[in-house]
């Protein structure tokens, strides 16, 4: 039985995903974001081989749901069939994605590749390596019960592996599929849980290894930053080494900048392009898809609400002009050097007007309940308040920015037209 070993544990690859909301950004790299989680997963075959690994664990989300058609499928066999040349086996659990899908269930699998029962959990065992690879797919799209308490129990004799697709306890932005404990997990006595569903990389436990991997590719702004797999040794029935291996051809990056200190549009500019710089260089030449937070106390803060849409355009083409980066969307966060009293004088009647729009409010209402006519109000606000992540706005906290929103443009606006800079 051979004492050294080494695996793959990736999840949420997403094979396919669809754009989303990216068409209507006219200069937006689309057939490279619609091309990179397969670019990803080549790099996930090209590191199973180069490393030598003996299997590769798949834990959910596989796929996005239905395919438009079969290459999807097509392309993931293809791939297998790589692994396959090589020696590497893969184990693979389905995950709420996968189980939207009716396609996937009649595609038939390479030699290499096994997909664990939906049933009930499953074993399987690699006696040539001493590994036992325990795990269950999902049967439905949403999977409200614990399936991990049905896992079997450590094989004694055997490195044990949970494969498994769950939030566990519940995580942000994620829906509590399979929801379990940590002591859950704990009870069953394995090695290693390789764990699906959430898309950040963490690390739950080392003793044994608990692990998220995060997906491999980011899709979209609120997946930023390095997306990998995880490496993992094992040494005599010892886990060795985890290590995370970025595989990402895309970098989706949040690039704040202070502009404090900016007293010149050249200066904000200049302060832009240094923040947009780091960015990339922190991307280690990948395409970087960043979104521009401009924050501070900041002596131009009504020129920038006031022409927001303009200064978007120009810092679109500092973007442009470094190669390889575009700017998805700027988001002003600036505050008012001076109080409107000071801007606008004490008693005037434009500070009187000022006052009350920056008291406005929304109170406990939703924005339907305020304008019923949402329609309507699109076409009376100006162009840069329109965008799919403003209307319409239901929470306490989409509506808190909505006002927040309205109220700079109007009090920017009423100032530059008051005459004051």
């Amino acid at each position: 039985m051979k004492n050294f070993f080494r695996f793959i544990h990736t999840a949420d690859i997403h094979l396919d995903s669809p754009l989303k909301g990216l068409e209507a950004h006219e200069d937006a790299p689309v057939d490279e974001i619609r091309g990179a989680t397969r670019r990803a997963f080549d790099n996930l075959i090209d590191l199973a081989i180069d490393e030598e690994v003996d299997f590769v664990l798949i834990a959910g989300d596989l796929y996005d749901g239905d395919w438009k058609d079969y290459n999807t499928g097509l392309f993931f066999v293809d791939r297998m069939g790589k692994l396959n040349r090589a020696g590497i086996r893969v184990f693979i659990v389905s995950g709420n994605h996968d189980a939207a899908s009716r396609i996937t269930k009649t595609m038939p699998l390479p030699d290499n590749v096994a997909l664990f029962s939906s049933r009930k959990p499953e074993s399987v065992f690699l006696n040539d390596i001493g590994v036992a690879i325990h795990g269950q797919s999902y049967r439905n799209r949403v999977v409200t019960e614990n399936i991990a308490a049905q896992y079997p129990l450590q094989n004694s004799g055997y490195f044990n592996i949970g494969l498994l697709h769950t939030a566990l306890t519940g995580r942000d932005g994620h829906e509590p599929y399979a929801p379990c404990t940590v002591d859950d997990l704990l009870s069953k006595g394995y090695d290693y849980w390789a764990l699906g569903h959430i898309h950040t990389r963490e690390i739950i436990s080392e003793n044994p290894w608990i692990v998220f991997p995060g997906n491999i590719q980011g899709r979209h702004i609120r997946e930023t930053g390095p997306k990998g797999a995880s490496l993992v040794t094992v040494d005599d029935g010892l886990v060795t080494a985890v290590e995370h291996r970025n595989l990402d051809v895309l970098r989706w990056a949040v690039c704040r900048v202070d502009l404090s200190g900016c007293e010149t549009m050249d200066a904000v500019y200049g302060q832009v392009r240094t923040a947009m710089e780091k960015e990339q260089s922190a991307a280690d030449g990948r395409t970087l898809a960043l979104r521009l937070h401009l924050e501070g106390r900041c002596p131009l803060h009504a020129e920038l609400h006031s022409n927001d849409d303009d200064e978007t355009k120009k810092f679109s083409g500092i973007a442009a002009a470094m190669g390889d980066v575009w700017l998805e969307k700027v988001k002003l966060h600036t505050i008012r050097k001076k109080s409107l009293e000071e801007i606008v004088g004490e008693d005037t009647p434009l500070v009187g007007l000022l006052q009350a729009i920056e008291g406005l409010s929304f109170g406990n209402n939703s924005l339907i309940d305020i304008v019923p006519d949402i329609a309507g109000l699109k076409t009376k606000l100006p162009p840069e308040l329109m965008d799919e992540n403003r209307l319409p706005a239901e929470s306490p906290g989409q509506l808190a920015g909505l006002r927040e929103d309205v109220r700079e443009l109007l009090i920017a606006r009423l100032i530059r037209h008051g005459g004051e800079a």
